[in-house]
């Protein structure tokens, strides 16, 4: 595919070259600088005149009075091109088409910023009251702090927790997600100020946002209960793994599968028979679904070896391996006639 797409892009190379080369050859090459100006520039005018009669569609008279003028001096120029007149002209449209190129470019990368206010400094800009404007330029020097700070005089929370992150001030950044949390009530911010106070290197704060995330996210209990566990804070960790201890429950009442997670904790937090008990569902919830999928076989064996019943485990192993041995065959085969084929 790729090597007829080359063959097609350099056929019309070639074609290009042969078309340049004749028109050269038979009418001279300022006949093909006229073909070229005048096709250029009635491209040009068509595209023009399109988003000029697409603005005034749609009633937007501020962007069609600025199209108005570009559309007329390359409908001007294509005119002028063809009929090969007044060629200083020609060159004097192309480059104020060149010089409104550079300046839409300039301009579009600083859209917040007005005419003025590109030529200001930052400082002058804060003094000014801009605090929008000079946020932007001191993003531009690099001045993340600043920034950080007009951000907050905007009250712009998130941008100012974003400013203060590429200045690598992440608590600053953690603090501010943790007044946005109390302010808008969204947990995302919770989970954001968990982050930030990780790069930060608190962990203490990191696990207590965490934790508060956790309240109303309770799967990240058992993430909690790690955190804590990290920070040798027994305690804490073992409020953390009760708790999500009861959100397991909850949900293996539900769906079979989190017996496991359930188990696990009790076992964690010494509760031995419990952690039996639920293992013992978990085994009925795999015996169910091998009977469906070979593959939960795995899982019987693993779970008859916590349970400590051996010989149950080892008859569930070699089910498991006969079923992998079965489900691998195709495979070997499918591989020995690609080798086959590629003799």
């Amino acid at each position: 595919m790729m090597d007829k797409l080359k063959a097609y892009l350099i056929g019309f190379v070639v074609l290009i070259l042969a078309v340049v080369a004749g028109i050269i050859y038979k009418w001279g090459f300022w006949m093909l600088v006229r073909i070229v100006l005048s096709l250029g520039f009635l491209g040009l005018t068509l595209m023009l005149g399109f988003f000029l009669a697409l603005t005034l569609y749609a009633e937007s008279w501020k962007y069609a009075l600025y199209l108005v003028a570009p559309t007329a001096l390359s409908a001007y120029a294509t005119y002028l091109s063809v009929t090969w007149q007044k060629l200083n002209i020609v060159g004097g449209i192309i480059v104020l088409f060149i010089l409104g190129l550079v300046f839409g470019i300039w301009y579009i990368s600083e859209p917040d910023l007005g005419l003025l206010d590109r030529f200001k400094s930052p400082e002058t800009l804060e003094r000014e009251g801009n605090y929008k404007a000079a946020a932007r330029k001191y993003e531009k020097k690099g001045n993340y702090l600043k920034a950080a700070e007009m951000y907050e005089k905007l009250d712009w929370m998130e941008s100012a927790a974003w400013a203060y992150e590429k200045a690598e001030k992440y608590e600053k950044a953690a603090e501010i997600y943790e007044q946005l949390y109390e302010k808008e009530k969204d947990t995302y911010y919770l989970k954001e100020a968990h982050e930030y106070w990780k790069k930060a290197g608190n962990m203490n704060r990191a696990a207590k946002a965490l934790e508060r995330y956790a309240q109303e996210e309770p799967w990240f209990w058992e993430d909690v209960a790690k955190l804590y566990e990290e920070l040798n804070n027994e305690e804490k960790a073992k409020e953390a793994w009760k708790k999500a201890l009861e959100y397991y429950i909850s949900e293996a009442q539900e769906e079979g599968v989190f017996w496991e997670d359930v188990g696990n904790i009790y076992k964690k937090l010494g509760e031995e028979e419990k952690a039996k008990e639920a293992y013992q569902k978990f085994l009925e919830y795999c015996l169910k679904e091998a009977e469906e999928d070979e593959a939960w076989w795995k899982h019987v064996a693993e779970t008859y070896e916590l349970l400590g019943e051996k010989e149950k485990a080892q008859e569930a192993w070699k089910k498991y391996e006969e079923y992998r041995k079965r489900i691998m065959q195709p495979e070997e085969s499918e591989e020995e006639e690609k080798k086959e084929e590629s003799k």
